[in-house]
């Protein structure tokens, strides 16, 4: 499936905003080619990114009160689990969802998108917490991430991929063309000391469940990761769009300037996060990060022997991560930053 990216802007996710509806204005204002819907981390500790995702999932206590879950795994599961399994067999999408409860900017988004003309809509950007992030993030009642647990490691990867699936079908009546991101913040830590006995193989073979899994609806699967990693990791797992820090790692794709280019001549688009998601917002201006964006792609054309206009071509804009944790006039400036970005960038190179 061709993308067409053409610097058009979108969102990573997260915003600051209590009201949904208020975040869906902010959205549909600055991504009217690609809106997505916002996650409200302050409005419940069910928006948290891992809690978010935890529905279905067997033997999941959340401690609303402390912000935080973890499985308990000191009884027998067995039941549980195979109730699991049963659905996971019978492809029971609604089994998955994620309900208004946990995400109120889901159903917000679908409702005001339902309401307006969508003729100037491009893609629908949804997204859901990476397996990686969520098992070692998520521990079990002796505080061991449930990564090393080869039975809940199993469950997580299978429903993550689920409600990515149930996303894309969700939304699949407003548009047809969807995008959904796996957002893997882990993933800057990968190949530490922390994590010696994550293994490559098998971070590539769970992120290539989750970008089957959203193939099968017909999605376009990105991945987002705000920080420096190992960037073939997502190439191997076949994923469509890479998401990555331009402004504070954008040397950290020039060391795989040669794989970036197969990966763009083969259709792989680069989400370039080149505004700042901090302060730092107000310390540039949307020339000064025009200027930033085109001598990185310049440099990136150099290094990989890459043809300019296709990484041009092939690119999308963002913030550098999340605002969800910015105060709220920060996360607005960023969000319109971008949208002015994009604007700018599609008069010069358009």
């Amino acid at each position: 499936m061709d993308f067409n990216a053409s610097l058009a802007a979108t969102a990573v996710g997260s915003f600051p905003h209590r009201d949904p509806d208020a975040a869906c204005d902010l959205v549909l204002e600055n991504f009217p080619e690609i809106p997505v819907w916002p996650q409200l981390p302050l409005t419940s500790p069910n928006e948290q990114m891992e809690i978010q995702f935890s529905e279905g999932i067997p033997c999941t206590v959340i401690e609303r009160d402390k912000g935080r879950m973890f499985i308990d795994t000191s009884g027998d599961p067995s039941a549980a689990l195979e109730k699991f399994y049963e659905q996971v067999l019978a492809d029971n999408l609604d089994y998955f969802a994620v309900s208004e409860d946990f995400s109120r900017g889901i159903y917000a988004l679908e409702r005001r998108l339902a309401r307006i003309d969508r003729s100037g809509l491009k893609y629908i950007k949804m997204q859901v917490i990476g397996p990686v992030s969520f098992g070692l993030t998520i521990v079990d009642e002796n505080k061991r991430a449930i990564y090393y647990n080869e039975l809940f490691r199993d469950v997580a990867v299978k429903a993550l991929a689920l409600k990515a699936r149930w996303q894309l079908r969700k939304f699949k009546p407003l548009c047809e063309k969807r995008i959904c991101f796996i957002d893997e913040p882990i993933l800057s830590a990968f190949g530490s000391s922390t994590y010696v006995s994550v293994h490559r193989g098998d971070v590539v073979r769970y992120l290539q469940e989750l970008v089957a899994a959203i193939h099968q609806e017909g999605g376009w699967a990105g991945i987002h990761c705000c920080g420096n990693t190992e960037w073939t990791i997502p190439i191997d797992a076949g994923v469509d769009i890479i998401n990555f820090d331009a402004h504070g790692y954008g040397d950290s794709i020039l060391l795989y300037a040669e794989q970036i280019g197969r990966f763009l001549k083969g259709g792989g688009v680069l989400a370039w996060g080149i505004v700042p998601t901090s302060e730092k917002v107000f310390e540039e201006t949307t020339e000064s990060l025009v200027a930033r964006f085109d001598a990185l792609v310049n440099d990136l054309a150099a290094r990989g022997k890459i043809d300019r206009e296709l990484i041009l071509s092939n690119a999308l804009i963002t913030a550098s991560c999340g605002t969800g944790s910015r105060p709220l006039e920060q996360a607005e400036r960023i969000t319109r930053e971008t949208r002015r970005v994009s604007d700018k960038l599609k008069e010069k190179h358009g």
